[in-house]
């Protein structure tokens, strides 16, 4: 009996983290980087099969070997290999002991924020489905994919690293090397389901990506949907499979997220950050803050005085 039959069992319920472990939180903003060894070793280097909802995840395998579950799909995988894991796609790993690699957890909204013509292409090709990728351990592309894993966690652990652009800067250039590696057929087998699954990660980041692009100009659900070709129903039922969230929910977490954003670095008064978000009545968009937020946009501003300095 392999692990995932064991753990899996009929009946079981398959457990939903955000990091393994963890309490799931779903539409959490997160960039999270460790080594393979944090969590696995004291789990006797086995990652039980888990699910994570709007998390992506890749799983960079610089030398060592594992036993690799992603949904029906068991695989034996060899160092250098890097692990595509999108959400909702149920993975565990069963790894050596001294297995050197690191685990990149990052949300969508993370990577498409500000940036999203330049990166949103790479990111769909690189997570529309569940992949391994693999090399040769002498390709140079393992190295330059090495040294960006290894300059990624440094700055994550550099005090105050998680505050600055750099980690992101970092993370889009991973996404961006390993879509270019899936794009030349770095691929090492495809499953059966890749299709479908491919097709529900499309649509999830370009809804994303539309989100970014219209947020402030408060498209209706309907246009939102029209433009992907669905129906507001099939696209709530999509959000919600990916991120756990309806549509409007994440519409509106972050149309708030660019509110508090402008409401620490931009020195304007509240009404007026009120109509450039959007909002024709600042009263409305006052009652919208305090709802998602708890206090008013006046008081938000003034507990994170001295952030926009």
């Amino acid at each position: 009996m392999d692990f995932r039959s064991r753990t899996t069992r009929a009946g079981a319920v398959i457990p939903s983290f955000s990091l393994y472990g963890e309490v799931s939180a779903p539409g959490q903003e997160m960039l999270h980087i460790e080594e393979v060894h944090a969590r696995s070793l004291a789990h006797h280097w086995e990652i039980r099969p888990h699910i994570h909802h709007g998390l992506y995840q890749v799983l960079w395998l610089f030398c060592g070997r594992a036993e690799v579950a992603l949904d029906e799909r068991l695989t034996h995988v060899e160092g250098p290999a890097a692990i595509v894991v999108p959400p909702g796609v149920v993975h565990g790993f069963r790894f050596d002991p001294e297995t050197d690699g690191k685990v990149l957890t990052l949300s969508a909204r993370f990577l498409v924020e500000g940036e999203f013509e330049a990166v949103g292409a790479a990111f769909r090709q690189l997570f529309a489905a569940p992949g391994i990728l693999s090399w040769s351990p002498v390709d140079v592309v393992v190295q330059r994919l090495q040294a960006l894993f290894h300059e990624l966690a440094q700055e994550f652990a550099w005090p105050g690293g998680c505050d600055t652009p750099v980690v992101g800067w970092l993370a889009r250039s991973v996404v961006w090397r390993l879509a270019q590696a899936r794009s030349t057929g770095r691929e090492a087998g495809s499953g059966e389901k890749a299709g479908k699954a491919g097709s529900h990660q499309a649509l999830f980041t370009r809804f994303l990506l539309l989100v970014e692009q219209h947020v402030l100009e408060h498209w209706p659900m309907e246009r939102y949907a029209s433009h992907l070709g669905l129906s507001t129903q099939r696209l709530n039922r999509l959000v919600f499979a990916e991120s756990g969230r309806s549509a409007l929910e994440l519409v509106h977490d972050r149309l708030t997220r660019e509110a508090c954003r402008r409401l620490i670095y931009v020195a304007a008064p509240a009404a007026s950050l009120a109509l450039e978000l959007g909002f024709n009545d600042p009263a409305y968009f006052s009652r919208f803050f305090k709802r998602r937020m708890g206090v008013s946009p006046q008081a938000y501003r003034r507990a994170h005085q001295g952030l926009g300095a």
